[in-house]
């Protein structure tokens, strides 16, 4: 899913919500934009809510050059537009493909 931006002046750093029972009252303090936006998030594609939670490793270099696993991120992935990339297999990291660059 994308990163929460203001769709007015496109700031994602002067955010700030409130959640109730249906949606989450967001407020930008940049601008004064206000906008809801659903709890369950959708697929940005298809406007699907049937989403996969793939948990992903955040790599970094802890030492010298040796990649760590320094913390996990949520992606929601559409089971619809996403399909292929939910069922491809976790491979390992080879030599000279360093993601932490």
């Amino acid at each position: 899913m994308d990163e929460l931006t203001c769709d007015n002046c496109g700031t994602d750093d002067h955010l700030r919500g409130a959640r109730d029972a249906e949606v989450i009252h967001i407020e930008c303090e940049a601008c004064g934009a206000t906008w809801d936006r659903p709890l369950t998030p959708r697929c940005p594609t298809c406007g699907d809510d049937d989403l996969y939670v793939d948990k992903r490793p955040v790599i970094d270099k802890s030492r010298g050059t040796q990649l760590s696993i320094v913390g996990m991120n949520k992606v929601y992935l559409c089971r619809t537009c996403d399909a292929e990339e939910i069922h491809r297999e976790w491979r390992h990291i080879r030599p000279g493909e360093h993601p932490a660059k």
